[in-house]
């Protein structure tokens, strides 16, 4: 029976991060910290790769778009948490959720599609250096990137659309600090058993496929680099290996444990912790996993200071 209140000019109200007591001042410093590092860090990295053209190669291209991705990523978030907390309110505009929501599942999907990109570009790299040029062309790594933003814009869109024009009853308090959508469907008034079966589908192809196929690249990339003879090309190799995995394996888990599990299974408390991992950690961690290992990223800035 559809109840309460249905109308979608309602504003919705965020719970929010902040639930400590004494603790909120010092949480609120450390997501502001976080914040401002990571969108620095991002740009920083964008810049670099930009003016230097001794990073104008594939590799750094699509760094470059994980940075733009990131910094827009914790951008869509952590701006309103903040004024909220400042101005003492937990309001967002029913447009201000639904635009939230389109942003921050739209880049969760780029994000993933590119990481699988970026481990075939290494696979390429590593396993078939002698067809790189031409396997990793410009039009190839253009063609690469419209794909990610294209199909996970459009991913983002239906989800988006579907899930604001179903009923929303009761006081719309989302016990989140964003309006994502597992947050949302506790406060639907009907049956979302089928609409979960969707997020579920949805989240293996945007989410585990790359996942899956991320690991069958490195896995043949390991397999060429144990082949190596000890030196600083195999040392560089496994270092750039294992850092990319550390990232792929922070940002995946999390997302899968989020939109993989039916909605019985979440817990409010658990899923707000899990998002702050690939909401402000993982955009935080990826400019710095990605560069500071890099001696030509480190050769930029050196060049670019001095």
């Amino acid at each position: 029976m559809k109840t309460g209140n249905q109308s979608s000019g309602t504003n919705f109200m965020l719970v929010g991060l902040f639930q400590y007591g004494s603790m909120n001042g010092f949480l609120f410093a450390a997501i502001v910290f976080l914040f401002l590092v990571a969108v620095l860090g991002n740009i920083t990295l964008l810049h670099l790769i930009r003016v230097d053209s001794r990073l104008h190669m594939p590799m750094y291209f699509l760094l470059s778009q994980l940075s733009l991705i990131d910094m827009m990523y914790i951008c869509t978030t952590v701006p309103k948490m903040v004024s909220n907390f400042l101005a003492n309110t937990k309001t967002i505009t029913f447009l201000g959720c639904e635009i939230q929501t389109f942003m921050f599942v739209s880049l969760g999907g780029c994000e993933a599609i590119l990481l699988g990109f970026m481990s075939y570009d290494r696979y390429v790299a590593i396993c078939h250096s002698l067809h790189y040029p031409v396997l990793m062309s410009k039009k190839t790594c253009f063609s690469l990137i419209m794909c990610t933003w294209c199909s996970s814009a459009v991913n983002s869109l239906i989800h988006t659309l579907y899930v604001f024009q179903l009923p929303f009853c009761g006081s719309r308090l989302i016990n989140h600090f964003f309006c994502e959508i597992p947050s949302l469907l506790p406060l639907v008034c009907e049956d979302t058993s089928h609409y979960e079966d969707t997020i579920l589908l949805s989240g293996l192809i945007i989410l585990l496929l790359p996942f899956l196929a991320i690991l069958a690249s490195y896995a043949q990339v390991l397999t060429v680099v144990f082949q190596m003879r000890l030196g600083t090309g195999r040392t560089k190799a496994l270092s750039t290996c294992f850092s990319h995995l550390i990232v792929v394996s922070l940002f995946y888990v999390t997302t899968l444990s989020t939109y993989t599990r039916p909605h019985s299974l979440h817990d409010p408390a658990q899923d707000k912790m899990v998002a702050v991992f690939y909401s402000i950690v993982t955009p935080l961690l990826n400019p710095f996993i990605y560069s500071l290992r890099n001696k030509e990223v480190l050769g930029a800035l050196s060049r670019l200071l001095g």
